[in-house]
């Protein structure tokens, strides 16, 4: 699956911003999806995923109550509501998808378990 990703840009401390990562091929529906994000000099860093239907959501403590993944199946698209940003969360945001059948939390946490990715995008947070 191809994945890109768009919404990014320059927002103030406490504004939001919405992430959109829209995939190519029929079968997106059949992916758990994931949103990462990377601070230059430090590792890939979870931050949301979706399982398949939406029925399960997963979030980094630290954007719990702050971020909303989202997925509309019919147009191959994932989300990533953010609000209340914070500067520190300044980074290139990454959407990817894991092979078919991966489920489990713990599993889609872990970058090492994604396959495909996007070519990112930019959310700079100023103070």
């Amino acid at each position: 699956v191809q994945l890109v990703e768009s919404g990014g840009g320059l927002v103030q401390a406490g504004g939001s911003l919405n992430l959109s990562c829209a995939a190519s091929g029929p079968t997106f529906s059949r992916y758990s999806m994931g949103w990462f994000r990377v601070v230059p000099g430090k590792e890939r860093e979870f931050v949301a995923a979706i399982t398949i239907s939406g029925g399960a959501k997963y979030y980094a403590d630290s954007v719990k109550g702050r971020f909303t993944i989202s997925r509309d199946n019919a147009k191959s698209t994932v989300y990533l509501q953010m609000d209340s940003l914070k500067p520190e969360e300044t980074a290139v945001y990454y959407c990817a998808a894991p092979p078919m059948g991966t489920y489990h939390r713990v599993a889609l946490q872990n970058y090492r378990n994604y396959d495909s990715w996007g070519q990112g995008t930019q959310v700079t947070v100023s103070a």
